[in-house]
């Protein structure tokens, strides 16, 4: 959030900064054409790893789309907003594109988890 000095140096927030957008990756709400159909139409946050299992000495991820059909995936394989970095036994690392002006940072890594443990709960 990017905070301005008012008078006496109290610090508020830049009014006009739009709230509900900041650091939500690509903005999917741009008419930039139609999002290609399958896995390379889905961001990174319209997906819920379901399940992992071993494939040639690799791992990989099941995933449902918000379109409530399966994929499998494969490390490399790229999303909307995103690309897969990693599948282990129990996640999944997805690094997805920022598209936040009030952030140096470009990629960012999102865990899809599993199992849920206690502590994350």
């Amino acid at each position: 959030m990017r905070l301005l000095l008012g008078r006496r140096g109290a610090r508020r927030r830049d009014p006009f900064v739009n709230l509900l957008r900041r650091g939500s990756g690509i903005d999917l709400s741009s008419n930039s054409g139609p999002r290609p159909s399958g896995l390379k139409g889905l961001a990174t946050g319209e997906v819920t790893l379901k399940g992992t299992m071993a494939s040639q000495g690799a791992f990989v991820g099941i995933l449902q789309g918000s379109d409530a059909r399966t994929y499998v995936v494969r490390q490399g394989e790229r999303l909307y907003d995103g690309t897969i970095r990693s599948i282990t036994a129990d996640a999944l690392v997805i690094l997805q594109q920022v598209n936040d002006p009030l952030t140096k940072e470009t990629h960012r890594e999102v865990r899809k988890v599993l199992r849920q443990t206690e502590e994350a709960r």
